[in-house]
């Protein structure tokens, strides 16, 4: 499963790993967003903010997994049936939202890891076609059982919880230390809002930098990994070298009206 896994590869290798952004339904879109970048290490599956319904999920999950892109669920703060859904899916890990306490994450991973380590329930049919390792050289794949995702998933899959509220951040080196989390993952725009430094025309103040910052340097000390919302390739590359690892290149809204608007401006 990890061979599969490109971005907990990635990671691992304390690699950035580059990622995309869909919140909007169709895989044709998952196809093109995927196929656009050969260095597209995830997409992020958006079904907080994006229009993505589980049925929309479950197909995109299957889409990007096809094109050797590693699916990233982000579901509605840690609800458990939803995190079972997306892993069940195959999603190749989950991001969840709004988290505020230690306890929250530790139900993040109680709700995301088989037993002993937590309390998923076992349904393998559609997860392990997501982690099919493709050869080389072409020819066959290897293929996996689902005894053998049992036996994986548990250190196969990315769990990651979003750091974007002052609770959060308050308590962000004890969550960094909870068994089982991977990534903190910065949402800059809430967590602005949060402790009252909102990001104004695209800006990022000193204390809100040192906030961000701070959550890296959490990560680090726990031996976990960092990660951050951005919605352009230099963004990405500058927070990289500042430590962060899981970092976001383009949203397909953003990206598709950025596009449209220059395309039609040259008509002018």
């Amino acid at each position: 499963m990890q061979a599969a896994n490109r971005l907990q590869k990635s990671l691992k290798a304390g690699n950035p790993a580059y990622g995309g952004w869909q919140m909007l339904p169709g895989t044709n879109l998952t196809r093109v967003l995927c196929r656009a970048a050969s260095n597209m290490d995830w997409l992020l599956v958006d079904m907080e903010h994006g229009n993505i319904s589980d049925d929309s999920m479950h197909e995109i999950v299957a889409a990007a997994a096809a094109c050797a892109v590693s699916p990233i669920v982000r579901v509605v703060d840690g609800q458990p049936w939803m995190i079972k859904r997306a892993l069940d899916s195959g999603a190749h890990g989950i991001l969840v939202p709004v988290l505020e306490t230690v306890k929250d994450a530790e139900d993040v991973v109680r709700s995301s890891k088989f037993p002993p380590m937590g309390n998923r329930g076992f349904e393998p049919l559609l997860a392990v076609e997501k982690f099919v390792e493709q050869h080389a050289h072409g020819g066959n794949v290897k293929e996996l059982s689902g005894r053998e995702y049992l036996e994986q998933a548990n250190n196969s899959l990315v769990i990651a919880v979003q750091i974007e509220t002052q609770s959060a951040l308050e308590h962000v080196k004890e969550i960094a230390m909870v068994p089982g989390i991977d990534v903190l993952f910065v949402g800059p725009f809430d967590l602005g809002v949060s402790i009252g430094h909102p990001i104004v025309g695209g800006k990022i103040d000193k204390t809100l930098e040192l906030a961000i910052q701070s959550v890296q340097e959490a990560a680090q000390a726990a031996g976990i990994k960092a990660g951050i919302y951005c919605d352009s390739g230099e963004d990405a590359k500058e927070w990289a070298a500042k430590g962060f690892l899981m970092n976001s290149v383009v949203t397909d809204m953003i990206g598709l009206r950025e596009m449209v608007s220059q395309s039609f401006s040259s008509t002018r």
